[in-house]
């Protein structure tokens, strides 16, 4: 007896594939399990969006299918390059289950034309259904918690490889803590409303210029500390003066020259009545707080960096040469936030992108360099000795990106 073979179909994501295959196989509750797991997307138009921020309307569309209106939901994988309208609104099973009234569409379709595609009733019984599913799912499902700390892309529709692919993989170390695809370009995040409350809370944006002035400070390395640059360069140049480790005093003790010989040296030029004068720019209290803030910041790095090696972030003897890795995995990540929260467009997201990747390349000889720099500069910037989430965090997504055969660290050449 011949067997029979499922239908094959490519996928934009692990996602789609979960819910096909399930389909193929008529197992309706597979396919609510996966729905539970994930964002679904509806559109919302950009007045809407804009006009009523606090408030969720729903758009229907008139379904031959069922002879009755319906809400299209998308999944993300499915969903279109972002573009300046309409926009997407991300939620979760359960607050669809939730959030239906009378006056709502019969039927709800899950990525309408696509072979994944599937109605199903709103009545209150089969919402009632979706909660079940919703409730066995593990808790916060919205905005792809449930995929944090994985390593996820985009099988059809995103870049594996190439100099956009390259770029995008320079911010794969917050993707994959995030749950994001990570070589999503046309990315969408939790949805419209989602990332423009991320990059308001997080970084005070609310305009395209402020995403244009940060994205630009990120990708010339603006908004590393230029004491941890100092800090760095002194042993980088140790360490290449003298072809060798460089001892933790000793580092500490040219960093201090170097502060005092620069605050000697920076005396100001002033005319004045009595002539010209030389004032001195910098106090003696002033200096000693910056020598002793800096021989702090010195054994801080220092520590760090032992546990770096111990967790097998850096090679036995390794160091970090610059932290500037930091601003160019956020600044390749900022892009993609920007062009969700249509402060940028889809053209200048993928610039941003590249010249984030030039800049990488530029300033690191390997992934797992440019990774150790950029969890550094997390870490001195959130961590505060902890080594508590702001770490093994993006610890955990290191080991993946450095292991998994699919990670783009292992199928993409840094040079």
């Amino acid at each position: 007896m011949p067997q029979t073979v499922a239908p094959s179909w490519s996928a934009p994501s692990a996602v789609e594939r979960a819910l096909f295959e399930a389909k193929v196989r008529g197992d309706w509750a597979a396919y609510f399990n996966v729905l539970s797991r994930t964002d679904l997307f509806m559109v919302v138009s950009r007045l809407s969006a804009d006009s009523h921020p606090d408030s969720v309307v729903f758009t229907p569309s008139w379904s031959p299918a069922t002879g009755t209106s319906c809400l299209a939901v998308f999944t993300e994988g499915m969903l279109p390059a972002p573009v300046e309208d309409p926009v997407f609104y991300g939620y979760s099973l359960g607050w669809y289950a939730r959030g239906w009234s009378a006056s709502d569409p019969p039927f709800l379709v899950v990525n309408p034309g696509s072979p994944c595609e599937a109605f199903f009733p709103t009545t209150p019984a089969h919402r009632a259904m979706w909660q079940q599913h919703a409730d066995r799912a593990p808790a916060d499902s919205a905005c792809c918690t449930q995929q944090r700390g994985k390593l996820r892309a985009l099988l059809v529709g995103g870049p594996l490889h190439g100099a956009v692919a390259y770029g995008l993989a320079c911010g794969a170390l917050l993707a994959v803590r995030n749950g994001e695809l990570w070589n999503a370009l046309a990315y969408h995040g939790g949805g419209y409303r989602h990332e423009r409350k991320r990059l308001k809370d997080g970084w005070g944006f609310t305009h395209r210029q402020d995403l244009q002035h940060a994205e630009e400070r990120l990708l010339n390395a603006g908004m590393v500390s230029t004491v941890w640059e100092f800090a760095l360069s002194v042993r980088r140049s140790l360490a290449r003066d003298f072809a060798g480790p460089v001892d933790l005093e000793h580092w500490r003790q040219v960093a201090e020259g170097v502060l005092r010989r620069n605050a000697a040296q920076s005396g100001e030029v002033r005319i004045t009545p009595e002539g010209v004068t030389r004032v001195e720019a910098s106090q003696t209290a002033a200096v000693e707080s910056q020598v002793a803030g800096v021989r702090r910041l010195i054994g801080r790095i220092a520590r760090y960096e032992a546990r770096f090696r111990a967790d097998g972030l850096l090679p036995e003897g390794a160091f970090v040469r610059t932290a500037e890795a930091w601003d160019y995995g956020r600044a390749s990540c900022m892009a993609r936030w920007g062009l969700a929260a249509r402060y940028c467009t889809l053209h200048e997201a993928e610039e941003a992108v590249l010249r984030a990747s030039h800049a990488a390349q530029a300033a690191y000889r390997s992934w797992e360099e440019f990774s150790a720099a950029f969890i550094l500069g997390r870490c001195l910037h959130f961590d505060e000795e902890e080594f508590g989430p702001w770490y093994t965090d993006v610890l955990a997504a290191h080991e993946i990106l450095t292991t998994d055969p699919a990670s783009p660290w292992l199928n993409i050449p840094w040079k």
